[in-house]
């Protein structure tokens, strides 16, 4: 494995994911499978947009220490987590994008996110909703590694989002999705949207993602 050669796709990824403005600053980390037991994770206080290989940590999933560079972000305990637990999932963003902060912030939160096909299709139709821990804790870790183990977005109340990906774009499209829909709630107000029915669902589940009807 050439690993500066990863680290270099990591930084590229990590700058594409700043830049698009999901997350301000150092609010966000990004973590990546490189091997089986191996993660590049984002360190401590980077700022995704303008991330260096200076600023990149070579992590171990199976125990989460560290084996090179800078210490790692304060959320990669649940990075790791996620990565331990999801062997389908390469890719973790913690983001905190405009809209869906807004909604993780709100005293009553929607229960359905689905206002678009996209929804289902990308970030899932169920998006579970972790209580407010403080950021890098051992129960925030705990809670985020729980809610992801059969779900592929979490939103963490008073403090942004999670989602985990086959690779880079799919991470990627499920968070820029699951800000969309947050974006729609907040403007369209409360009781003013619509949201796609079961059966509509079931539609897009058989005949979009192909999955054999139960």
């Amino acid at each position: 494995m050439d690993i500066n050669s990863k680290k270099a796709e990591f930084i590229e990824q990590a700058h594409r994911v700043g830049k698009e403005r999901l997350m301000l600053c150092s609010s966000g980390n990004i973590s990546w499978r490189i091997d089986d037991d191996t993660a590049l994770v984002s360190g401590t206080g980077s700022w995704l947009s303008r991330i260096e290989e200076e600023n990149v940590a070579v992590c171990r999933i199976s125990d989460g220490m560290r084996i090179d560079g800078p210490k790692p972000s304060m959320e990669s305990t649940f990075h790791l987590g996620v990565l331990r637990e999801r062997k389908d999932m390469n890719v973790v963003i913690h983001f905190q994008s405009e809209y869906a902060t807004v909604v993780s912030c709100m005293k009553d939160k929607p229960t359905d996110f689905n206002v678009t096909a996209e929804i289902p299709c990308y970030p899932g139709r169920e998006i579970p909703v972790v209580p407010y821990f403080r950021p890098g804790s051992p129960e925030l870790a705990a809670a985020i590694t729980k809610a992801l183990e059969n779900h592929d977005c979490a939103l963490m109340s008073k403090h942004g989002q999670v989602v985990c990906g086959k690779d880079f774009d799919d991470a990627f499209q499920k968070a820029v999705f699951f800000e969309m829909a947050c974006k729609i709630i907040v403007l369209a107000g409360k009781d003013n949207y619509l949201t796609l029915t079961g059966d509509e669902i079931h539609d897009l589940d058989v005949y979009v993602l192909g999955k054999t009807s139960k």
